[in-house]
């Protein structure tokens, strides 16, 4: 009997352990379900990061433990795809040159602009409000900003590197008349050494035939490029097409980056505060609502 009576004992304490740890994650989920049905957008994402929330948001409600997220995993794209409607609803006024494509449910592709020919900006993370920009694409932006200072572009020296390559290539197509004339001169000049030339003048008239034979192989040589030149600037214009079309819709980013945020570096800090700018938005509606 005694036996039995340690072993009731000894199981009180895990059983209260257990008992406890369950009625969080069973209080977790209620609230989750609850704040769900009342659309209480704030609450959902005090209750996925309690503890980020009461560090950059607010500590005024530290009661909600975390460490329960991972019992709904398994629907963290439903979550994502529900929170984002009142989210990209803001995003819009704050980033009105932003808009999102749903690739997958709760995954959001950033659409950069309503142009033709708009750039892919990143990702949106919905569950942890948060901008993932391309890092390719946020440095040609900020690139576009630094160079802006001296009305220059991005592609400014590239365009007009590639432009001089072309000029260069259409001078040698203009003169291939003038390499042919210089190439049936040098020809003639290399017979008239052949046939002209002595025992004593051998050393002397070799070096001449090697000088006509080197400037006759750099005129070939011309000619071949020339030959392959159109090609070439065919394909040098479409890139500086390219490169100027990637230079236009750098300026409309500027100029709308600029119309809603004055400046570079104001739109970078506003982007890193995702965030509390959001979530305080939300506490304001329902300050709003509470005194209506």
């Amino acid at each position: 009997m005694s036996d039995e009576k340690n072993t009731t004992e000894s199981q009180e304490q895990p059983n209260a352990r257990l008992k406890q740890s369950l009625s969080g994650k069973i209080a977790f989920l209620n609230a989750l379900q609850t704040a769900v049905d009342q659309q209480d957008d704030r609450l959902i994402y005090e209750l996925l990061d309690p503890e980020r929330y009461h560090t950059e948001v607010s500590s005024a409600n530290d009661s909600i433990k975390s460490g329960y997220f991972n019992l709904v995993e398994d629907v963290r794209s439903q979550i994502g795809h529900y929170l984002s409607y009142q989210l990209i609803d803001y995003l819009a006024k704050i980033y009105p040159f932003f808009y999102y494509r749903e690739v997958s449910e709760g995954e959001f592709k950033i659409l950069f602009g309503n142009w033709w020919d708009r750039r892919e900006f990143g990702f949106l993370d919905v569950l942890n409000l948060e901008f993932q920009f391309d890092k390719d694409e946020y440095q040609k932006l900020q690139g576009t900003f630094e160079l802006d200072a001296n009305n220059k572009h991005l592609n400014t020296e590239n365009i007009a590197k590639i432009s001089e390559e072309n000029k260069q290539l259409q001078d040698l197509v203009a003169n291939q008349d003038q390499r042919d004339q210089r190439k049936a001169q040098l020809r003639d000049q290399l017979q008239d050494t052949s046939s002209n030339s002595s025992f004593w003048e051998s050393g002397k008239v070799k070096e001449e035939r090697q000088a006509v034979k080197d400037e006759l192989t750099k005129l070939t040589d011309e000619d071949q490029k020339a030959t392959d030149a159109r090609d070439t600037m065919k394909r040098n214009e479409d890139q500086i097409l390219a490169l100027s079309k990637e230079d236009t819709i750098l300026s409309y980013e500027k100029q709308a980056v600029k119309q809603a945020f004055g400046s570079f570096e104001a739109f970078t800090s506003h982007s890193k505060k995702l965030y509390a700018d959001y979530l305080m938005n939300l506490i304001g509606k329902d300050k709003v609502s509470a005194d209506e």
